[in-house]
């Protein structure tokens, strides 16, 4: 990129200065559920106090206020705090470290380190700070990015910049999947967010599904369930703050996200506490407004940047339409990846639903023999899905039909293209070429 563009940045972003100078030190006058309430002080929303206790202090952030009363909401554990302990609002900005010097660490939503491996020891520090981007300056979404997996790569083909979400069921693969984009994508840096697991998953997670060769070009952002629900929103934003500053670099970064469903579900806790009435099915409608502003700071970016590939898991335990934040997402995303619970108990990895699963902008990435392989590939699968029950029970007569025929025929090597083991790395060359070889068979049988 130009070094010039990037420096100007840099210093844009170091140069930002605080909102407002905070006043005395006030005091805590009640305590109810995870919400502080505080007089005596003024702070904006969004600005960081710290608590003290004759034994401890600990850090919460305003999230709201009644004239002179403040709501805050605490980042780590209270257990000890008193009646009129101290509240002092803190002067200097609210940033983050970041730099090349991340990869490989895993930090949590207050980008510090929990590998124990030191001190970041980075050369810059960003203001935590979104930075809104004109969509009229992004560059537009025109070049595929290799994910390393080869159903993903040829029938759901992502471009460089696009945001999809990946729904899915417990137990149908979701975080191998994800470990598998981390070792196979050609992107130049992948930033992880698990919010919301639980401990054990996470560990898991980085030694089998990431493994020592994805870590080395990733930064993972953590916090399990038992961290508080400022925590696990911060971890979100941590996240695509960094994310966003491989992009000003002109990177290319792919962003995994898990989870989109515990982001909300801390949002609504921090939104009830403070108050806010439930609107649909126990989400407050600011739930439904931060979604949108996580996902929109994603994307492409200007001339002189990279581009943000994002990926979102949605949990799913019921149909999407039913479900506030599945479907939500699904309207803001550029396309949706379905994991199928009844695919995984055949033994078919990873289990994607095609018929349920949709890249909007596979269209703008691919070429027209491209788009005519992959329909073909599509249009045979759904025959055999639509006749899948006639089959099953035998009352399907061979013969009646030569597109269900073929479709029957071609049905285990079907499956077996959207197969693919955990350790396998197929790239999009490799793969649009096996789509090529498939798609000939499928139109050949055609009648």
């Amino acid at each position: 990129m130009n070094p010039t563009k990037m420096k100007e940045v840099l210093t844009k972003l170091e140069q930002q200065t605080p909102r407002f100078k905070p006043s005395v030190t006030g005091h805590l006058v009640r305590v109810v559920g995870l919400m502080l309430e505080a007089k005596g002080c003024q702070a904006a929303i969004g600005d960081m106090c710290r608590i003290e206790t004759p034994t401890q202090k600990f850090l919460a952030e305003v999230i709201g206020f009644d004239n002179d009363l403040l709501f805050l909401m605490p980042i780590g554990d209270v257990h000890g705090v008193l009646p009129g302990a101290k509240v002092l609002p803190l002067a200097e900005k609210q940033e983050i470290e970041v730099g090349p010097e991340l990869l490989g660490r895993i930090l949590d939503g207050n980008a510090q380190p929990l590998d124990g491996a030191g001190p970041l020891g980075t050369s810059h520090r960003i203001p935590r700070l979104s930075q809104h981007v004109n969509p009229l300056n992004r560059r537009k979404i025109d070049e595929p990015l290799d994910v390393g997996v080869r159903s993903i790569n040829t029938l759901l083909t992502v471009g460089k910049g696009q945001r999809l979400g990946l729904f899915a069921r417990s137990g149908v693969g979701k975080s191998v999947l994800l470990g598998m984009m981390t070792k196979g994508t050609e992107a130049d840096v992948v930033v992880v967010c698990l919010v919301g697991e639980r401990g054990r998953e996470v560990k898991e997670f980085i030694e089998e599904s990431l493994g020592d060769e994805g870590l080395q070009r990733s930064v993972v952002v953590t916090s399990p369930a038992d961290t508080s629900p400022l925590m696990r929103i911060r971890s979100c934003e941590t996240a695509t703050f960094i994310a966003e500053y491989f992009r000003d670099q002109g990177l290319n970064v792919l962003l995994l996200m898990d989870s989109l469903t515990r982001y909300s579900q801390a949002q609504r806790e921090v939104a009830l506490a403070a108050g806010e009435p439930p609107a649909t099915k126990g989400y407050p409608p600011s739930v439904f407004a931060r979604l949108p502003r996580l996902i929109e700071r994603t994307g492409q970016g200007i001339d002189y940047q990279g581009s943000i590939t994002a990926f979102y898991t949605i949990l799913v335990e019921g149909e999407i339409e039913h479900d506030p934040i599945a479907d939500a997402a699904k309207a803001i995303l550029d396309g949706h990846i379905l994991l199928s619970r009844e695919l995984a108990e055949t033994g078919v990895y990873p289990a994607i639903d095609l018929e349920a699963s949709i890249s909007r902008l596979l269209p703008m990435v691919t070429t027209t023999q491209h788009q005519e392989d992959a329909r073909s590939f599509r249009q045979l699968y759904s025959i055999y899905q639509r006749n899948r029950d006639l089959i099953g029970i035998g009352a399907y007569v061979s013969g009646s039909d030569r597109k269900i025929d073929h479709a029957i025929d071609m049905h285990p090597h079907l499956l077996q293209f959207l197969t693919q083991g955990m350790n396998d790395v197929i790239d999009i060359r490799e793969s649009t070429r096996l789509l090529a070889a498939m798609a000939q068979q499928c139109r050949a049988g055609m009648p």
